[in-house]
């Protein structure tokens, strides 16, 4: 009887390669047919996106709703291409195959992004009237972004599915032809997902914070650049802004300074009150003295509510630039108050505000000619109070407005804070929320922040830069140096040609014209802060933890005209994507402030 020989195992593998590899030696061309299909619909479809942007940027919802169309015919043609049989046999070939089957998930991403993702957003755009989407004395129409609300959500959470599965893509072993699209496909997945997810979260929470099912009531601080605080500036201008059914009231007004001190002082966060001292819990003024807003929103409704008896619904911040962008939209606005504009009249004042002018004006003239806190606080309401009236009124141009405040908010100037934990629980993971920790703060973030400690208004007079240095890796850690430089653009006769108020008078310690600031500096968690060096010499400074980020603190003295230089350096990162570093908003423009960065050379 003959024996039966048993096919080893190896041996039928190289059998079915081979027999893999004939089939294949006659379709490659029709495989460089279909490469050539994604590569084109794919690029047709990405020189459609700025046309789409351009649509919704300009109010045109039915060319935007046709530039989606035509851009969805190119994702599908891409994605019919990537499905070829061919196709998919060859993403089972070893060695080559992740390679066709990258880009196919490349195809299938741009294909969902489309049909799922941005179809659903057009179409609640174009369903928006916008001038009654905002809030106004006659309410707002947000029935329609209501309605939407489950179809966005469903959309964010599809495309975030997509992002995740190109995320999973092992690319180390990719053709460079491939890991470069794949690389900028998750860049632009990201960033749709991001938008996705913000407009998700707005549609569910919106109706709601504006009063849509019971009247809402905020606290508005209006910060104070000319005197910096970690978040922006003092809390100046306080004011209640009501909301019921979308309509805006604007209820009582005060400034920090009337409110007084809280006796006793508000019970604060251990950590905080280590590196910020308990006048976080003492004074309106310094609520803000820690970078984290959730915390100094929550301190500020509690000072208001013992103060007055009024417990809001959260906390809103602004500041003057920020009123700029309104003014902006709104058109200029005139005090009403025929005695407060008297009185302005009289300084040289002007009594009419305008987006040029109100920044120059609340900032620095206020204080050059007007004497009295208390007329300088009446000033600053009775501006704050006929631009709320605007708002209110429904004058404002609402393209202009939704880009002031998102302009703002990218900046770091509009703030906001819900004592509601679900509402709260969103806000979190955006910047809106001013949060030094969660989801909010990308995985390397550094942060740069200004406190004042000449207890005057001389930042208006400060100009800074912040730049990150990527110096060498060591231990096999990453290590970066945050450098600020600062400069006192005052005058040197600062001394006599400001006023006391501006100036502080020395009342602190800092001879007039001359100031202090306090910069705090946050790595990101879990690393080290090694060192901090003054115009190249190491200097000692406080070392803090924050949230399990690591903290630097240093106080820097200005004279007129003296410029210094502080490089802090941390080590032990972790975290092995590119730095980003958010800067507490100052008078100048953020783009100004926050330079590229550099990088070390390496040996």
């Amino acid at each position: 009887m003959r024996k039966i020989r048993r096919r080893r195992p190896f041996l039928t593998v190289l059998t079915c390669v081979a027999a893999f590899f004939i089939i294949m030696g006659s379709g490659f061309a029709w495989l460089a047919v279909k490469a050539s299909t994604i590569t084109k619909e794919l690029d047709a479809a990405a020189q459609l996106i700025p046309v789409l942007k351009n649509d919704l940027a300009n109010s045109k919802p039915d060319e935007a709703t046709a530039a989606v169309e035509r851009l969805r015919v190119h994702t599908a043609a891409a994605k019919a291409a990537a499905d070829d049989p061919l196709w998919t046999l060859a993403s089972s070939v070893p060695v080559l195959g992740p390679n066709f089957s990258a880009v196919a998930e490349v195809a299938r991403s741009a294909d969902d992004v489309a049909s799922i993702g941005l179809t659903p957003l057009v179409k609640v755009f174009a369903s928006l009237d916008w001038d009654t989407v905002l809030p106004s004395s006659n309410g707002t129409g947000l029935g329609p972004l209501q309605a939407a609300s489950p179809s966005v959500s469903s959309a964010a959470r599809t495309v975030r599915l997509s992002a995740e599965r190109l995320n999973q893509i092992d690319e180390s072993n990719l053709m460079p032809q491939v890991a470069e699209p794949l690389a900028h496909a998750r860049s632009q997945l990201a960033q749709v997902t991001g938008t996705l997810d913000s407009a998700a979260a707005t549609a569910e929470v919106l109706p709601a914070m504006l009063g849509g099912d019971t009247p809402r009531s905020y606290l508005l601080m209006i910060q104070n650049n000319a005197e910096s605080r970690a978040s922006g500036g003092i809390p100046g201008a306080l004011a209640i802004l009501n909301f019921d059914q979308g309509k805006l009231t604007l209820g009582a007004q005060s400034s920090a300074s009337s409110l007084g001190t809280m006796s006793p002082t508000l019970p604060l966060d251990a950590e905080q009150q280590q590196i910020y001292s308990g006048r976080l819990g003492k004074f309106m003024q310094d609520v803000n003295l820690t970078p984290d807003f959730p915390s100094a929103a929550r301190i500020a409704q509690k000072m208001w509510e013992t103060k007055t008896g009024q417990r809001v619904d959260g906390v809103l911040s602004i500041d003057p630039v920020v009123l700029g962008y309104i003014l902006s939209a709104t058109g200029p606005v005139a005090i009403a108050d025929p005695a407060l504009a008297a009185v302005v009249t009289d300084v040289g004042l002007p009594v009419e505000m305008n987006g040029t002018n109100v920044v120059h004006t609340l900032l620095s003239d206020v204080y050059a000619k007007i004497e009295e806190p208390a007329m300088q606080d009446a000033y600053f309401a009775g501006v704050a109070k006929e631009i709320f009236n605007a708002l209110s009124d429904g004058e404002a141009d609402a393209k202009g407005l939704i880009s002031g405040l998102t302009r703002g908010t990218d900046e770091g100037r509009v703030l906001m804070w819900s004592a509601r934990n679900k509402e709260q629980g969103v806000l979190l993971s955006y910047p809106l929320s001013g949060s030094i920790s969660g989801p909010a703060v990308q995985p390397a973030q550094f942060g740069v922040y200004f406190n004042d400690g000449t207890g005057a208004k001389m930042d208006y007079y400060v100009k800074r830069t912040v730049q990150l240095v990527k110096e060498c890796p060591r231990d096999g850690y990453q290590e970066t140096t945050v450098r600020v430089t600062s400069t006192n653009t005052a005058s040197p006769d600062a001394a006599r040609a400001l006023p006391e108020y501006v100036t502080g008078g020395g009342v602190y310690g800092v001879p007039p014209g001359s100031v202090r600031t306090n910069i705090a500096v946050y790595g990101p968690v879990q690393a080290n802060v090694e060192t901090v060096k003054l115009d190249g010499a190491k200097a000692e400074f406080a070392p803090y933890l924050h949230s399990n980020r690591p903290v630097g603190v240093f106080a820097v003295q200005l004279a007129p005209g003296e410029s210094k230089t502080l490089d802090f350096t941390f080590s032990k990162i972790v975290q092995h994507t590119e730095p980003n570093v958010f800067v507490t908003p100052t008078v100048q423009d953020v783009k100004d402030v926050t330079l590229p960065t550099e990088n070390a050379t390496c040996s």
